[in-house]
């Protein structure tokens, strides 16, 4: 690992990201913000040592946009916690996930991204045509936000230096302490759940299931991807199985607080990288500052953290998507880019499953064809 100040900016890339969902699921869901980012802040630093490249860590995306939608309460968030670490380990023990990961094609793998890249651009404009109401920000008009969020992005996207970015992270720091109210020092209350078999019916249903196939090819098959684009032979630690068993290990401890569930993510490690992010230092940095709030500020942080500018993570997070995006690159056949456009659509549209085995006959059929006229042509 290199310590630099480029990987100290690497480390916040991906804050559009994390910021969003963490704020929602303390002040929407109630869940205690040491418990949120506790685990996250941990898994970090562990991804950083294991892993040695820029390995992100993010909520669970569908499972909390899902959970914030509905107002879910942390006993079935915590419960669908749970089932995803006990899936994700045994996929990744097992070595199931990564005898699965052969028979998933590039072109697949690059719409998975292309979804990605395309639901971080959606976010990002959703934070300013229509402001959670959960930040302060929100009260501001829609044009000003735009304004910030399209300068932020330019500022990041154009130099990516670590000046900016760390000049950005430093504005939002003094947003929050400028607004917030009184710091409170220590850790928020940790509690356990109450668990039954309809809140983990519940949970299967209504947040587990949507979560499957976005973690199974976003969080395993494309981070890992990726990892090889970005880094080589840096990366060869980075592996699905690998993956799995870690944000899978990471979801039973946050199951156990009632925290916010994690994963991987192919568009957080881009954002890493696009700022300065190289080696495994990033999220190291990353983790620690995570563990720290929620040790040392952990009871003031749901009322810190809403004030968070919210151009600053719009315009991270619009950078994040478009680099994401520029993955495609190296497609190159029409029907590869059939493939890469379909299943990137269906992903935007929350259809990720399906995407994947339309995504899966539009990839193979070419090859299973052309397999079948050379047995033909050889008889």
């Amino acid at each position: 690992m290199r310590w630099s100040w480029r990987e100290v900016a690497g480390a916040f890339g991906d804050l559009g990201v994390l910021v969003p969902i963490a704020v929602a699921l303390i002040v929407v869901n109630g869940l205690s913000a040491t418990a949120v980012l506790l685990p996250a802040g941990i898994l970090y630093v562990v991804s950083g040592l294991v892993y040695r490249v820029p390995v992100p860590v993010q909520p669970l995306k569908a499972f909390g946009a899902i959970a914030i939608a509905q107002g879910l309460g942390s006993d079935v968030i915590a419960a669908g916690a749970l089932l995803m670490g006990v899936i994700f380990v045994l996929l990744g023990v097992t070595g199931l996930l990564d005898r699965a990961a052969r028979w998933v094609p590039q072109p697949v793998i690059r719409g998975v991204q292309l979804s990605v890249g395309l639901l971080f651009l959606k976010v990002a404009w959703g934070l300013v045509s229509s402001p959670p109401v959960a930040f302060t920000d929100a009260a501001r008009p829609s044009w000003w936000l735009v304004a910030g969020a399209v300068l932020v992005a330019l500022a990041a996207g154009l130099w990516r230096q670590r000046l900016v970015t760390l000049g950005l992270v430093g504005l939002a720091a003094g947003a929050i302490a400028w607004h917030g109210p009184s710091l409170s020092l220590g850790p928020s209350a940790l509690t356990v759940p109450s668990l039954d078999a309809a809140t983990f019916g519940l949970a299967l249903t209504v947040l587990v299931l949507p979560q499957l196939p976005l973690t199974f090819a976003n969080s395993c098959l494309a981070t890992a991807d990726v990892a090889r684009d970005y880094f080589g032979e840096e990366a060869r630690r980075v592996t699905p199985g690998r993956l799995a068993t870690s944000l899978g290990l990471t979801n039973l401890v946050v199951g156990a607080i009632g925290g916010m569930p994690v994963c991987h993510g192919a568009g957080g490690m881009s954002a890493h990288r696009a700022f300065g992010a190289r080696t495994g230092a990033a999220p190291v940095v990353m983790g620690g500052v995570l563990v720290a709030l929620a040790l040392v500020l952990g009871s003031a942080l749901a009322g810190l953290l809403v004030a968070f500018p919210l151009p600053v993570l719009a315009g991270l997070l619009a950078v994040a998507g478009i680099v994401h995006i520029l993955l495609l690159r190296d497609v190159r056949r029409p029907w590869d880019w059939a493939t890469v456009v379909v299943v990137g659509l269906l992903g935007l549209a929350g259809q990720l499953g399906l995407g994947l085995l339309v995504g899966l006959v539009l990839a193979w059929a070419p090859r299973l064809r052309a397999r079948r006229q050379a047995e033909l042509t050889s008889r």
